[in-house]
């Protein structure tokens, strides 16, 4: 399924490709939701979905979570900083650096935001029964835990 030949490769059985193309549309459907309804672009809501879980989390972390790049995080958390929506709080273990956390209109939102991703995902899944969801669940962990992308990182074989 996910082979070349002739030296050639189809970009449509290329599995970077398609990942990332499927991860593209399903998360700019989302986008346009939260963009029209509340204002705020698809790195907002990570980092808003991030502190939600974690209560709290420097942008370091919050980084390494979305897996985003870091000039990006940046400037949405100027902007979540702006709206109010986050606040920047004295970090316990380091007094020189600092956590962000979700702002009271910020939880608020987060509580608006999670049926609405919630109901996105169930759409977006309709088509597999449950044993499948189960099954698709477990290939993308193995996927993700395979740490293939670091591998081939390290040593420069791609």
């Amino acid at each position: 399924m996910f082979t070349c030949t002739n030296g050639t490769i189809s970009l449509q059985q290329f599995l970077p490709y398609r990942l990332t193309t499927l991860a593209n549309r399903i998360s700019q459907s989302l986008a346009k939701k939260y963009q029209t309804q509340f204002g705020i672009s698809v790195s907002e809501w990570r980092i808003i979905a991030v502190l939600g879980e974690k209560r709290k989390a420097s942008a370091v972390e919050i980084t390494q979570t979305i897996a985003m790049d870091k000039v990006s995080v940046s400037r949405a958390v100027k902007k979540l900083l702006t709206k109010h929506i986050v606040d920047k709080v004295v970090s316990k273990t380091d007094s020189r650096s600092y956590d962000l956390q979700l702002t009271e209109q910020g939880q608020d939102l987060y509580q608006q935001l999670v049926p609405i991703a919630i109901e996105h995902q169930r759409l977006a899944l309709r088509e597999f029964s449950a044993d499948e969801q189960r099954l698709l669940a477990n290939l993308l962990t193995k996927l993700d835990n395979s740490r293939a992308t670091d591998y081939l990182t390290e040593k420069n074989e791609y």
